[in-house]
């Protein structure tokens, strides 16, 4: 097992996301952040609070993606469907999509067709805590990357969340 990001690296991380972020959308003028359920949601939430210390709340327009079912693999197992929480219009929107880890692509195309439900966006980013480079199944790339890293197939990421394993940090097996 190898440490990638430790608690402490995860959070300055974080704070980098937050601020590359809102360099790029001042005062997040016509853009929304969206997390994607389950895994993404940690970093978006941690995201969003980071932006509350910069931004008044009411500022921040934040949603949460369940893409269960756009998924391409949901015929092999069943699937226990998350919450889809999104109460405004994405239509003419510069939407961030925020998840944990970048792996093949799959996951990031499941939310774009999963998006479209909500309106027709005028731009969408990406950022994601963990980019897996050199493992693409489909040509997506994150615009806003924690820490990207080279890795073997066979390997797997586990990001560990406070919330859900007592502790932060990133690893690789």
């Amino acid at each position: 097992m190898k440490s990638i990001l430790t608690q402490k690296q995860i959070g300055l991380t974080v704070k980098r996301l937050a601020h590359q972020v809102l360099e790029n959308h001042i005062g997040l003028e016509n853009t929304v952040l969206i997390g994607i359920q389950p895994r993404g949601i940690f970093l978006s939430d941690r995201m969003v609070d980071e932006l509350k210390l910069l931004l008044p709340a009411e500022k921040i327009l934040y949603g949460k993606l369940d893409i269960t079912f756009y998924r391409d693999d949901i015929r092999k197992e069943l699937k226990l469907a998350n919450s889809t929480y999104i109460p405004f219009s994405t239509a003419g929107k510069n939407i961030i999509i925020i998840d944990d880890v970048l792996w093949t692509g799959r996951t990031i195309r499941s939310a774009l067709d999963a998006l479209i439900d909500f309106g027709r966006p005028s731009k969408v980013e990406l950022c994601v805590l963990i980019d897996r480079r050199f493992s693409r199944e489909l040509p997506i790339q994150a615009d806003y990357i924690g820490r990207a890293i080279d890795t073997f197939s066979s390997q797997k990421v586990f990001v560990r969340w406070k919330e859900n394993y007592g502790t932060d940090e990133v690893v690789l097996e």
